[in-house]
């Protein structure tokens, strides 16, 4: 089954890069059979040189998020429409839930999605103690489409 990491170096950089290296794939692009899927690691708010964006910020950093997903499905050829799960890790889910609930809400209606992806929230220490969200995506589409640039 082909394999290969999926890089968007103008939104994020590669967590072995970070000053403390990480060991993973910022997201996985599997091809089987016609189709493919990613697999998009837990992302945050960091900016395209690993460093935090929006520290303190829920609502930013919520908002920067997503644009670095959009970044990874973009490198492939992908949209949000082409999302069906994702796993969202709240370092305050109690303080925070709502605030994530409404951006979560706003994004969706503006990428048009429906049916919505499956998700699910969980409250989580999380690799770093300014980071506040974190989201892991998947997401599935039809090999034929043109992958974008993969940062290249």
């Amino acid at each position: 089954m082909p394999k290969k990491a999926v890089r968007a170096p103008q939104t994020l950089n590669e967590a072995y890069d970070y000053p403390k290296p990480s060991s993973f794939s910022r997201a996985l692009r599997l091809d089987i059979k016609g189709v493919t899927i990613l697999l998009i690691s837990g992302t945050a708010s960091v900016d395209e040189y690993g460093r935090t964006v929006h520290a303190g910020d829920f609502r930013a950093q919520c908002w920067r998020t997503y644009q670095n997903i959009t970044g990874l499905l973009e490198a492939e050829g992908a949209t949000w429409k082409d999302i069906v799960r994702t796993t969202c890790y709240l370092r305050d889910i109690e303080r925070d839930y709502e605030a994530f609930n409404e951006i979560r809400t706003q994004f969706f209606k503006e990428q048009e999605l429906d049916p919505l992806p499956a998700s699910t929230g969980i409250q989580a220490i999380l690799c770093r103690p300014d980071l506040l969200i974190e989201i892991e995506a998947i997401a599935i589409f039809e090999s034929d489409r043109d992958s974008g640039s993969n940062g290249q």
